[in-house]
């Protein structure tokens, strides 16, 4: 929802009635995860995308329907042979979507989200469409149970997004709670070519992007305008005293031992996502011995990827920019690192964040066929035996 900020705050400016729509639930292939975002305002003005243009008609009447009704939906979009191309997800997966008409009431709490410069909880009852904006010690908005309260900055602390059904019996209550923390870090150590490229390529995938060098001549901010910030510092130095965490990513291009040495001791001993450093083979096995040579164990040189990047055949700078992400991004979503085509079953991994699906219920109160989706309708009760 946040990359719809400026446009949202300037709805609420205006007064302008809206629906937001979210993707609270995918299964198989799907273009956009969890926490997608499209809104309409009260004229059909539409910001935003859920899933790359498969479902956004069928989501943008859901959206009209939500704010002439004043009610909530949620709506369930799977795959239809029989129809695959007219309307839906050709990919074959299971999207499931939660429309909300935006009420006074829940302007306060999505304004805390909107322009909060510190982690942040959106939480939704599923049911009511009750809002609540969560900070690790405040809360504004609805009222929650505490047990949701406290799901929900659990959730935060580990920048969570996902489906949660909290209580039981008749004060159960089924929440979407996105969560919004800093941007993950990355780290490039050694001002060269290579670390322009590689600072362009993790700003665009989302990073906070350093880049450190002891050596001020080269560590600017004119040949690395790409960068959140540029350092100048011995690298084991700031290493030891910067904040890191396990989603920080750590790029060592200096492929110089006075440097590279004294780094990776700090590096691969802090609880971090990824620590790759740059280097011909020759260059890995002498750094591999000099690092055994300091007393590093094998359990801590084994998170070390080096020589680091994928294999591309790449020569350029930019081409092992593309490298070093791939490898980081295999790394990051479990992917298998092989090409697509010579793969099988699915593209997208399922989502992990779903703890129980009330959406595709055993007996779902119906189903229809609605120009190649299967569409399965939920209201918003629970479901009775039938």
């Amino acid at each position: 929802m946040r990359d719809l900020t400026a446009e949202l705050l300037e709805w609420h400016a205006a007064g302008r009635p809206y629906a937001l729509a979210t993707v609270i639930g995918v299964t198989g292939s799907a273009p956009r995860a969890p926490g997608a975002t499209l809104a309409v305002d009260i004229d059909g003005t539409v910001i935003g995308s859920i899933s790359g243009g498969c479902v956004e008609g069928a989501v943008y009447e859901l959206c009209r329907e939500a704010l002439r009704t004043g009610r909530p939906v949620r709506e369930t979009f799977g795959y239809s042979d029989d129809e695959a191309f007219a309307v839906g997800l050709t990919c074959g997966g299971v999207l499931e979507v939660f429309v909300q008409p935006i009420t006074p009431e829940d302007l306060v709490p999505l304004e805390a989200v909107l322009r909060s410069e510190e982690q942040v909880a959106l939480v939704r009852d599923l049911n009511t469409g009750a809002t609540l904006a969560v900070g690790s010690w405040w809360k504004i908005g609805a009222t929650f149970d505490e047990a949701v309260v406290a799901q929900a900055r659990a959730m935060l602390e580990m920048g969570a997004t996902g489906r949660r059904i909290i209580g039981c019996a008749d004060r159960e209550v089924t929440v979407f709670v996105e969560s919004y923390v800093p941007p993950p870090r990355m780290i490039v150590f050694g001002a060269i070519d290579f670390a322009a490229a590689v600072t362009r390529i993790g700003r665009f995938l989302g990073y906070h992007v350093t880049v450190c060098d002891a050596r001020r001549v080269f560590a600017t901010r004119a040949r690395f305008p790409d960068a959140h910030e540029v350092v100048v510092e011995w690298p084991n130095r700031y290493l030891a005293r910067t904040p890191v965490d396990s989603r920080t990513v750590l790029c060592v291009l200096t492929h110089d031992a006075k440097f590279d040495v004294p780094l990776l001791e700090v590096a691969l001993r802090l609880p971090v996502a990824y620590v790759g450093a740059m280097g011909s083979r020759r260059t890995h096995e002498d750094r591999m011995a000099r690092l055994r040579a300091a007393g590093m164990t094998e359990s801590e040189l084994a998170q070390l990827h080096s020589p680091i990047g994928l294999d591309l055949g790449g020569r350029t700078a930019e081409e092992t920019a593309v490298a070093v992400a791939a490898e980081i991004v295999a790394l990051r979503r479990g992917g298998s690192a092989r090409s697509l085509s010579a793969t099988n079953g699915p593209i997208h991994a399922a989502d992990g964040d779903i703890v129980r699906d009330p959406a595709v219920p055993q007996r779902p109160r119906g189903v229809a066929e609605h120009r190649g989706w299967s569409i399965i309708r939920n209201d918003l009760r629970r479901d009775r035996p039938a």
